[in-house]
């Protein structure tokens, strides 16, 4: 079944009327037609202008097999009738009440393919003239066809544009629930992540406390003139070294790097060394883009980066080397 068809407004209808009127003008015929059909109707929406059209707007007709009209719609194709007193098929249709014995007509669709009607021309004999305006028939048939596939455009776009809106509404509900329910999580989570980030340093200073008390002694010891064989003092050289960037990292990154930092400023410029942008961070920690921008900026001015072209990242990574 095919959708719901929009109305044809009045400047295109106006439109309609000035070609079928040049239609009938061209032809030479006193009656041009646009005929609608809405099954069993088959409806006169617009006629040539003249006194010897005997069709008015809005006549009905049924379809049938005694209806010109009918064999287009069927066929789905032109029909010509030269002289319909003259045809079998024709010699008694219902036209010929208003002595139209001459017929050429066109079925007239939708882009989905649905009908609209028919567009034809109308005489009382044999036409010659209009016979050689068949071209031009179908060029004015593939003129409303445009009109009709515009209209179907606009009619398609309002109907998107309006299920965009109502999808956007429920949508903007939706998101203004799911706001207020994260706002609530955030307050708790920003309350944990505010205490991890305050004890890393001191977990981290912690490390590096155990580390100088418990292990660099025997480490010292081992180093001894004579305490190691030659052959491992190699792997004990490894060991200090690891030993010794394990506790820079900690003091030096972890502690100086950041103690001029807020613990939230703490926490972006971590997430920024492990190479988050703005918006991920500002995703990870339900803010917007712009409050990351002021941390950011905060960062670079504390670290002494305020006026230098310097990557934010890179000088990071650079105090923990």
């Amino acid at each position: 079944m095919s959708a719901a068809k929009p109305e044809i407004p009045a400047d295109i209808l106006d439109k309609w009327q000035r070609v079928i009127n040049l239609a009938s003008t061209m032809a030479d015929v006193p009656a041009g037609l646009i005929m609608k059909t809405n099954a069993p109707e088959h409806a006169v929406l617009l006629k040539s202008a003249g006194k010897d059209n005997p069709y008015a707007v809005d006549q009905t007709f049924e379809l049938g097999p005694k209806l010109y009209c009918q064999s287009v719609i069927t066929n789905d194709d032109e029909l010509i009738v030269e002289d319909a007193r003259c045809d079998p098929l024709w010699n008694d249709n219902v036209d010929l009440k208003h002595d139209m014995s001459f017929y050429m007509g066109y079925p007239l669709r939708w882009p989905d393919g649905a009908l609209l009607g028919t567009l034809c021309v109308l005489d009382r004999s044999t036409n010659q003239q209009a016979l050689n305006c068949r071209d031009l028939l179908l060029e004015f048939r593939g003129l409303i066809e445009s009109d009709l596939a515009l209209l179907s455009e606009v009619c398609r776009r309002e109907q998107a544009e309006l299920e965009l809106r109502e999808l956007m509404s429920g949508l903007e509900e939706t998101v203004a629930c799911r706001t207020e329910e994260l706002e609530r999580v955030n307050i708790s989570l920003q309350v944990m992540v505010e205490r991890m980030a305050s004890s890393r340093s001191e977990f981290e200073a912690d490390i590096v406390r155990q580390l100088n008390a418990l292990v660099k002694p025997h480490v010292e010891t081992l180093s001894a003139e004579g305490a190691v064989t030659p052959e491992y003092a190699v792997y004990l050289e490894l060991l200090e070294s690891s030993l010794s960037c394990i506790s820079s990292q900690f003091a030096a990154s972890s502690t100086l790097m950041f103690e001029s930092l807020t613990p939230r400023e703490t926490e972006i410029a971590q997430l920024i060394l492990q190479g988050k942008s703005t918006k991920d961070i500002a995703r990870v920690l339900f803010r917007e883009t712009s409050t990351i921008d002021y941390h950011r900026t905060n960062i670079r001015r504390k670290l002494g980066l305020e006026k230098r072209k310097v990557s934010l990242q890179s000088h990071l990574k650079s105090l923990q080397e």
